[in-house]
């Protein structure tokens, strides 16, 4: 589904990864722990085509099917079927929440990807979300952050993607809402969205994930199974320790 091989990126001549290479199989949930500054947001936007790699491959799909993305701009990487909820949320201010969730799905409106069934994705990111349902008429600008992070989260479903890349989705949320988003990640995963997730608590993270990679100074430490590396005792010294809720 999506395959990243040595992957190297930066911005201008500050370089943060050095040679990444990992995979997210379909219909799983892969996550990426590691501390601040390890470059697990800067791997999210190669992968988004937010900035561009200077070298190694991102390829979408599978056989007949794949294409190289890594020289993609991020438009043409959404068409595709690749939705990012980045750090940070970026919600659309001036807008309704109701008309921030149909800009998510703006190139099925185009024909840039199958259509389908806009409305009825509308009311199902409406109920998924149930805060979202209440505000739906509301300026996003005037949501609280939880609420704009689940608009966000919201948002990147609308484009009924191939697969979901969520960065640090629980950033700043009270502990109650944090619950949530991971609740409706659980809920997504049962679903058979595939998703690249990037999270500050990392026992969270590999509570609800299926793989695991550990990222430090730009290079992958470790990998495995979530269960083992939630086992795994340099792991849990590291990152489980503190991060855990």
């Amino acid at each position: 589904m999506l395959s990243i091989k040595n992957l190297h990126a930066g911005y201008g001549k500050v370089k943060v990864l050095h040679g990444i290479t990992m995979d997210v199989p379909k219909a799983k949930v892969v996550t990426l722990i590691g501390s601040n500054g390890a470059g697990k947001t800067t791997t999210m936007r190669a992968i988004s085509g937010m900035i561009k790699a200077t070298e190694g491959e991102i390829i979408m799909g599978a056989g007949s099917d794949a294409k190289r993305i890594e020289a993609m701009d991020s438009h043409r990487i959404a068409r595709l079927g690749l939705a990012h909820s980045p750090e940070g949320r970026r919600v659309f201010a001036t807008m309704t929440v109701t008309d921030n969730l149909i800009l998510g799905a703006f190139p099925r409106l185009t024909w840039a990807r199958p259509k389908g069934d806009v409305s009825a994705d509308l009311e199902r990111a409406i109920e998924l979300f149930p805060r979202l349902k209440e505000r739906r008429h509301q300026l996003a600008g005037t949501l609280s952050g939880g609420e704009q992070q689940m608009l966000a989260m919201a948002r990147a479903i609308m484009l009924n993607p191939d697969i979901v890349l969520l960065d640090e989705p629980s950033m700043g949320l009270a502990p109650i809402l944090v619950d949530e988003v991971f609740r409706i990640i659980a809920r997504l995963k049962d679903e058979g969205v595939t998703m690249l997730l990037v999270e500050q608590f990392a026992a969270a993270a590999l509570n609800v994930a299926d793989y695991g990679y550990v990222l430090e100074n730009g290079r992958i430490a470790t990998h495995g199974p979530a269960e083992q590396l939630r086992n795994d005792p340099s792991v849990k010294a590291a990152y489980l320790g503190t991060t855990s809720h």
